[in-house]
């Protein structure tokens, strides 16, 4: 892609919409994407997040992959920390949060054990985020979790990823910590390829505009520094694109309306055919300015039978499930706290009974309740 410097980009601040000209082949039951360069738990991340959770049906569900972080011994206190996050700044949507402990391949805690990625059958928002992009893409590559995450996102659900799984979910993948800590050769390896799915060759870069090393280090570009950043774009296929994300910034794609949002403090910078371009915050722009996009035309196509197999009889199972007498008895004292008044009773009982594997939700017909 040649060497990109300063002096050839240009910024494009006016707010545009998707061309009307019949080229994109759109789905309206596919959720949103939201990448973020760095930030998840910042109130920047908090904004994005809201954003999704806003077009989400209730009641919303988390489930948030330990994956990119499972080689370190505390990614439970990783993943818990965006969980602690969103518990609050989501509050108001009355958030049924999971850890999803999908940490290492031929493990207890296999990305492939279907136990362990139950919550995934019914997750409206997916999250991934910090940990290292490599690991992510060796452990979760053709596997049962990642499957699911995208069966699950072209049935509406909305998947957050940020720092590590920015790069992780791409085409290609700037091997961080190889670089930038062992001194590892500049590699190109392949991501998960998320959205091969749509047509695209797109590879994300966060931290984009970082300055860590202040005047001695250059760490802009994920730390790596822009001249080994330009080595790595010369190992890129032909037609790809780069999307670099700034901190504290996140973009959010829509494929079923056919447009990208640019959100938080700073920009981001769409590199291709050595013709860069930056979108500032609160901009917007056609969805097919990361590329040709083909959105399948069934939304089964390319993901294996025995996914929506799963995905259905989970559906069922919810559907059709009898509910045991001790969560019924629950759900009644509940009803009788409520029509009390008795507010802190109600809360206390909806969280005995998301203990016990069940939610309740409160409609206009009354209370409805659910597996977990």
């Amino acid at each position: 892609m040649g060497e990109l410097t300063g002096d050839k980009l240009v910024r494009l601040s006016k707010r545009t919409n998707p061309p009307d000209n019949g080229e994109m082949t759109l789905h309206k039951t596919f959720g949103l994407i939201a990448l973020l360069g760095s930030g998840e738990t910042s109130l920047a991340g908090g904004r994005i997040f809201e954003t999704i959770a806003q077009r989400l049906p209730r009641p919303l569900r988390i489930a948030i992959l330990e994956t990119p972080a499972g080689f370190e011994l505390n990614s439970p206190q990783v993943a818990g920390r965006i969980a602690d996050f969103l518990s609050v700044r989501l509050q108001n949507y009355q958030p049924v949060i999971d850890l999803v402990p999908a940490r290492k391949r031929g493990s207890l805690f296999s990305p492939d054990d279907p136990s362990i990625l139950k919550p995934l059958l019914s997750a409206n928002l997916v999250v991934m985020g910090p940990g290292s992009p490599t690991y992510a893409v060796r452990q979760l590559k053709k596997t049962l979790a990642w499957d699911l995450v995208r069966a699950r996102f072209r049935q509406g659900a909305g998947l957050v990823f940020s720092s590590a799984a920015t790069i992780a979910v791409g085409s290609r993948v700037v091997p961080v910590y190889e670089i930038y800590k062992v001194g590892q050769e500049i590699t190109c390896p392949p991501g998960l390829g998320l959205f091969a799915d749509f047509g695209l060759s797109l590879s994300c870069v966060p931290h984009w505009n970082n300055t860590d090393g202040g005047a001695e280090v250059d760490t802009s570009r994920c730390f790596i520094g822009m001249d080994r950043f330009n080595d790595w774009l010369d190992m890129l296929p032909p037609a790809h694109t780069v999307l670099g994300l700034d901190e504290h910034t996140g973009l959010i794609i829509d494929f079923s309306s056919g447009v990208c949002t640019v959100t938080g403090v700073s920009s981001v910078s769409l590199l291709q055919k050595n013709e860069p371009e930056i979108h500032p915050a609160g901009t917007s722009f056609p969805v097919d300015r990361l590329g040709p996009i083909h959105c399948p035309d069934d939304i089964e196509e390319g993901i294996p039978a025995g996914i929506w197999k799963r995905i259905k009889q989970a559906e069922s199972q919810t559907d059709s499930g009898s509910i045991p007498s001790e969560i019924q008895d629950l759900v009644d004292e509940r009803k009788i706290a409520r029509a009390a008044g008795d507010w802190a009773r109600s809360d206390a009982l909806r969280q005995r009974i998301q203990t016990l594997g069940w939610q309740v939700r409160d409609t206009s017909e009354g209370q409805v309740v659910s597996s977990m």
